[in-house]
């Protein structure tokens, strides 16, 4: 499974760029409403963006595997309308707009590389952030609709524990949600792994 940003460059050569970091699991990476002004990569670990409504109340926007970004849409230093909340220990690195000038400087051709992922991510979130509220098969089916639209595949790479964890749900729901859609042929489950057999399905959940 490859994601955008691995198809066309391997990212190790340029985390030298970067401020490695770590975070534990529940942990706050960034927050909405705060100045940006830099973004990180993933290196290790699995992390959940969310947004907070007008009536207080969090919605899950997205969810960030190993070897993607988060955080590009406030690198022009505007504020962050989301929050990205380490799902477990997580090791990021962070870029600053200063890093990430001298990264552009040494490596001019991953300007372009940016420019479409900032427009990619500004869509998932911008058609995230005006859905109605969800219910709770929604809310798994967004989680593995999006995992499979990043990786282009159907495989998904979570465990039951780390849906609970992205959809603030309980592991209970989860696995009657999952056992419902097996039945179903929804999705397939094997060696605690779970196979999407039919995507079209968990889009018109969400739509």
């Amino acid at each position: 499974m490859v994601t955008v940003y691995e198809t066309a460059y391997n990212w190790e050569a340029y985390l030298k760029y970067g401020t490695r970091k770590f975070f534990k699991a529940k942990q706050t990476i960034y927050s909405q409403g705060t100045c940006g002004g830099e973004f990180y990569f993933l290196h290790k670990g699995l992390v959940r963006i969310v947004t907070e409504t007008a009536t207080g109340k969090e919605r899950l926007l997205n969810i960030v595997l190993p070897n993607q970004l988060l955080g590009v849409q406030a690198l022009d230093q505007n504020t962050h309308f989301t929050t990205a909340i380490a799902v477990k220990d997580s090791v990021l690195y962070h870029f600053s707009c200063e890093e990430f000038n001298q990264l552009i400087m040494v490596h001019p051709e991953l300007f372009k590389l940016f420019s479409r992922t900032v427009i990619h991510k500004m869509k998932i979130l911008l058609d995230r952030i005006n859905l109605n509220a969800l219910t709770s098969e929604q809310k798994i089916a967004l989680l593995l609709q999006n995992v499979c639209d990043e990786f282009k595949n159907y495989e998904v790479p979570l465990y039951q524990q780390d849906i609970a964890s992205c959809t603030g749900l309980t592991r209970i729901t989860v696995y009657k949600i999952l056992k419902q859609w097996q039945e179903d042929n929804i999705v397939e489950i094997q060696n605690r792994k779970y196979y999407i057999k039919k995507p079209d399905i968990l889009r018109k959940l969400v739509t």
